[in-house]
């Protein structure tokens, strides 16, 4: 049976310790740790302060000392952190904030560092740019993404750590679009171009099917394109209109799509769920049983798959 895992997010606003072992008693065998909860969007945009993890003054030790309760939680409960969410956005798009984004890319070095202390193997960053596709031409998108990916790549080979780019959407007036790797082709493109400046697979991909849903995108397709570069899941459920992050069953996506995806896919990690804002619907008492509902929904996702 294949292994299936949970994000900590929501969750570990209650402590860290607390949402691994909820994780752990509802039956998952793995974790998606929320690291990025270290350094909030809101900080990041508002280029208000350096998050305490990643302050400059900070020896090494000092900054590990940030991550240790995923560490020690992950040990404790005998859950796998098979994959971790770096902060986001990676970067600003003021044109007055080159220093501000000089900083965020040495933060990302210390969040690689941080995955690898905490046993994490993959690591999703979002591509750059907090709007994506808005404000920059696609030659610009393109060149700032090879560019600021590439500065990663002695970091990533250092410590062991897969960079995992994700299909992204974004919202106007008019609703929602596909961003940046929404479109499979580009996503290969940037994988494999970047493997290619590696000179190794240090890139794949984290597919996010709530936003395959948002972008009106056949999942099972694009699953047949991005193929062996998948290397995690985000697996979540919306309404197609809103990004609502709502468990498997819970929304229109095509559960039977994905499953037909799956099968055709030589994949033998670990399927995660990215459903944690289900919580803000069901009282703290009832948790408990709605991780239960959700490992066995994701149990259902691997059986149908055969993993």
């Amino acid at each position: 049976m294949g292994k299936v895992a949970m994000q900590t997010g929501r969750l570990q606003n209650e402590g860290i310790e607390y949402a691994y072992r909820l994780i752990k008693e509802a039956g998952f065998d793995a974790v998606d740790a929320n690291i990025d909860g270290l350094y909030p969007p809101y900080t990041v945009v508002n280029q208000t302060a350096i998050a305490d993890a990643f302050r400059p003054d900070l020896s090494e030790a000092e900054c590990l000392a940030y991550f240790k309760p995923y560490k020690d939680a992950a040990k404790e409960y005998g859950l796998e952190n098979y994959q971790a969410h770096a902060f986001f956005p990676t970067m600003i798009q003021d044109k007055d904030a080159p220093e501000h984004n000089a900083v965020l890319l040495e933060c990302l070095k210390k969040t690689v560092r941080a995955a690898d202390y905490i046993d994490c193997r993959n690591l999703v960053i979002h591509p750059f740019f907090r709007n994506f596709k808005a404000m920059v031409s696609p030659e610009e998108e393109w060149q700032k993404n090879i560019d600021s990916y590439s500065a990663l790549i002695p970091t990533a080979k250092e410590y062991g750590v897969k960079l995992n780019l994700e299909n992204m959407f974004r919202r106007n007036e008019e609703g929602i679009h596909e961003a940046i790797c929404g479109d499979p082709e580009e996503a290969v493109r940037y994988i494999d171009t970047l493997n290619g400046i590696a000179g190794e697979n240090i890139f794949g991909f984290c597919l996010d099917t709530g936003h395959i849903n948002l972008c009106g995108r056949n999942i099972k397709d694009v699953m047949a394109v991005l193929g062996d570069r998948i290397n995690c899941f985000h697996v979540h459920d919306n309404d197609g209109i809103d990004d609502q992050h709502y468990v498997p069953y819970w929304g229109k996506a095509d559960w039977e799509g994905f499953v037909e995806g799956l099968k055709a896919l030589n994949y033998n990690g670990v399927l995660s769920c990215e459903g944690g804002e289900t919580w803000k619907r069901v009282p703290k008492e009832l948790w408990p049983q709605m991780l239960r509902y959700t490992a066995d929904a994701m149990r259902l996702l691997t059986e149908r798959a055969g993993k």
